[in-house]
C-alpha cells in the first residue's frame, strides 16, 4: 500500500454538534412570570371595561334613538294634515259669516274630508268597507243579525261604521248588520231547532 491512499479504517467519526436551538431555555423566574400574568390581567381587564362601556353606550344610544323615533314617527303625517286643519279653520271662518249657504258649507266640508281621506290614504290607512260581501269576522264586527230577502245568509247587508287598516294591519273593525237570510227560512230553522 502506498502512503497516499487513504484507508477507510482510520477516520474516526467527529462528535455530533448539538444546535443551540434545540435545548430548552430555562423557565423565567417566578417573579417574572407573576409580572407577566399580572400583566396579561390587566390587559385582559381593560378589553373587559372598555367593552362594557360600549355596550353601556350602545345601549343609551338606541334608547335615544328609539324616543327620537317615536316622537318624531309621524312628522310627515302632521305635515301633510297642516293644510286640512288650514282649510277646516277657512270653512269654519266662512260658516260663521252671514252670507254663505248652508250648501256651499257643506260642498266646503265635502272636499276638505276627501282632502283628509287622500292625505290618510297616502300615509297607508285604508277603508273596509264590506257593504255586500261575505262576513269576514277577522276584519269586521258584527253587531246585529237580520232576516232579509235581499241578502244571502251571512253576507253583509249594512255597514253601521267604517273599519281602517293601516299598511294592512287592523286598526277597527268595521262594524256590520249581517243577514240571516229569507225571513221564512229563518222562522222554519228556529222550528227545526225548538220542536215543541
Amino acid at each position: 500500500m502506498s502512503q497516499t491512499e487513504p484507508t477507510a479504517t482510520t477516520a474516526t467519526p467527529e462528535p455530533a454538534a448539538t444546535p443551540t436551538a434545540a435545548t430548552p431555555a430555562p423557565p423565567p423566574a417566578p417573579d417574572e412570570q407573576l409580572a407577566a400574568a399580572k400583566k396579561d390581567a390587566a390587559a385582559a381587564q381593560e378589553r373587559y371595561l372598555r367593552a362594557v362601556a360600549d355596550l353601556e353606550n350602545f345601549r343609551k344610544r338606541t334608547v335615544r334613538d328609539k324616543e327620537e323615533l317615536r316622537l318624531f314617527a309621524n312628522s310627515s303625517l302632521m305635515e301633510d294634515l297642516i293644510p286640512v286643519l288650514d282649510n277646516l279653520g277657512l270653512g269654519l271662518a266662512a260658516a260663521r259669516t252671514q252670507q254663505t249657504d248652508g250648501k256651499s258649507i257643506a260642498d266646503g266640508v265635502t272636499l276638505v274630508l276627501e282632502q283628509l281621506k287622500s292625505t290618510l290614504i297616502r300615509h297607508g290607512l285604508k277603508e273596509v268597507n264590506p257593504a255586500g260581501q261575505t262576513f269576514d269576522p277577522n276584519q269586521q264586527e258584527c253587531i246585529a243579525h237580520q232576516p232579509s230577502h235581499d241578502f244571502a245568509s251571512e253576507k253583509v247587508m249594512q255597514v253601521v261604521r267604517l273599519g281602517y287598516t293601516l299598511n294592512g294591519r287592523l286598526l277597527r273593525p268595521a262594524s256590520v248588520i249581517v243577514s240571516s237570510g229569507p225571513a221564512a227560512v229563518a222562522a222554519d230553522a228556529t222550528a227545526a231547532e225548538n220542536p215543541a
